[in-house]
């Protein structure tokens, strides 16, 4: 009778323990229960000190069994499995192994997305889908790529999501795989361009925002290589924007939104002699005049020759325009224009103007002192003209003193012009010398010194 009274409290003690006994997995608890939470517990312990140490290899079975096991026991489930995956397919030289550990990364970046609020719950920093996404997109790009559409898609959705929150190597890698596709898809030359002004207005606006210097250069990395997969790609020439823009601006000619990125890109890469740029901003401006609107149909009138209309339209786009740098430039762009028709004063006009509304810019500097030099013949006396020159040398001294960027430049024509500038005996005849001051007489009106 005590024999099968034992025989039946053991019997139930087993079939409670075994009901107790749950994975995290099938009941939706973080650990599981009975000797199930144990183990997980364990194997959590197990395989984050393999981790610390490197020890990748001695990790992946503790880790896995708590992957599947205790999907949502902890946010570090899925950053050290990424780690632990991504070292097994570096290291493994078995083709069918290398595809088994690249599906169960994907499916860690998966199941991450699934469970992703719960987690986040757990720690300080949540983490958004967008970013592992992103992530995913890196290990599939870097890890495998068995399929270049599935790896474009992935990175595309992470970098709508994430925008200029994306991390660097996303930004970097989804210009590069969209440049990619270009070669396996003439079609995609005009998504290319859109993905690369997207890539690289995020990186732009991540640097401008970003306080840590580390960051900030890889940032200013990722910018330079997104630049150069754009530039390499064979699609940034005038005559592909042309060929891939021209006909579409005229179907598209009401579409404002679409006007404005033809002309953007086109400005952005210095194609604003192509018919397309014209016509897209011709359109625009009939829609909604803007600055970038006048500017086009300014440059159109340019090369048509009708300089007066020209110059009606990049007045409008120095009126339209609000922040002052952009209008200071158009500006100089004006005085530029002007002062290859030889129209010196009013060319002179415009640049101050551009100096009066960006005075950190060397290059209206350099542009007046262009246009005394092109003219220095103001008096009867070959003595005094060569002083026009002093003149010019002030203008560039001035501006490689504002803008460094110039300082080469500037130094250059320094030289150059220096030769020209008249002899103390030249002077002595018409009592002048070294410290005296002279003006400059005609439309240029300077008063310099000479030495």
């Amino acid at each position: 009778m005590k024999m099968k009274m034992v025989t039946a409290l053991f019997a139930l003690s087993l079939s409670a323990t075994a009901s107790f006994a749950q994975t995290g997995a099938s009941d939706g608890s973080r650990y599981g229960h009975g000797q199930d939470s144990i183990n997980c517990l364990q194997n959590i312990s197990i395989y984050s000190e393999y981790v610390k140490t490197n020890n990748f290899k001695d990790a992946y079975t503790p880790w896995k069994s708590v992957f599947n096991e205790a999907p949502i026991a902890q946010a570090g489930t899925y950053t050290n499995g990424a780690k632990i995956l991504r070292w097994f397919i570096a290291n493994e030289k078995d083709a069918a192994k290398q595809k088994q550990y690249f599906e169960e990364l994907m499916k860690v970046h998966d199941q991450r997305i699934k469970y992703l609020d719960i987690l986040n719950s757990y720690v300080k920093t949540p983490v958004t889908k967008g970013s592992i996404i992103g992530m995913k997109a890196h290990d599939y790009f870097t890890m495998g790529c068995p399929d270049l559409n599935t790896a474009y898609n992935l990175f595309k959705e992470a970098v709508e999501l994430e925008k200029d929150n994306a991390d660097y190597f996303v930004l970097q890698e989804f210009t590069d795989v969209s440049g990619r596709k270009v070669k396996a898809d003439e079609t995609h030359k005009e998504q290319f361009i859109q993905d690369y002004i997207a890539a690289a207005g995020y990186a732009d606006a991540a640097f401008k925002k970003e306080t840590k210097a580390k960051t900030k250069e890889l940032l200013k990395v990722a910018k330079d290589n997104i630049d150069a997969f754009f530039i390499n790609s064979g699609v940034a020439t005038c005559d592909n924007l042309q060929s891939i823009y021209a006909p579409k601006v005229e179907q598209n000619k009401t579409n404002l939104d679409y006007l404005k990125q033809v002309i953007s890109v086109m400005q952005m890469l210095g194609c604003t002699e192509q018919e397309a740029y014209f016509a897209a901003s011709e359109h625009a401006h009939a829609i909604e005049p803007t600055s970038e609107t006048a500017i086009g149909c300014g440059y159109m009138y340019f090369k048509k020759g009708d300089l007066d209309k020209c110059i009606t339209y990049f007045d409008q786009a120095i009126e339209l325009e609000q922040d002052p740098v952009k209008k200071a430039d158009y500006c100089y762009k004006t005085a530029a224009i002007l002062f290859n028709k030889k129209q010196l004063s009013k060319a002179k006009q415009y640049a101050l103007k551009s100096i009066s509304l960006d005075g950190s810019n060397g290059k209206p500097y350099i542009l007046i002192a262009n246009m005394y030099a092109s003219s220095p013949n103001w008096s009867d006396e070959n003595a005094l003209n060569k002083c026009t020159y002093f003149a010019v040398i002030d203008k560039l001294q001035r501006a490689k003193s504002v803008d460094s960027s110039v300082e080469e430049e500037a130094n250059k024509l320094i030289g150059t012009y220096s030769r020209y500038t008249p002899k103390d005996e030249d002077l002595f005849f018409l009592g002048l010398k070294k410290g005296d001051s002279v003006t400059i007489g005609g439309w240029i009106g300077e008063t310099t010194t000479i030495r």
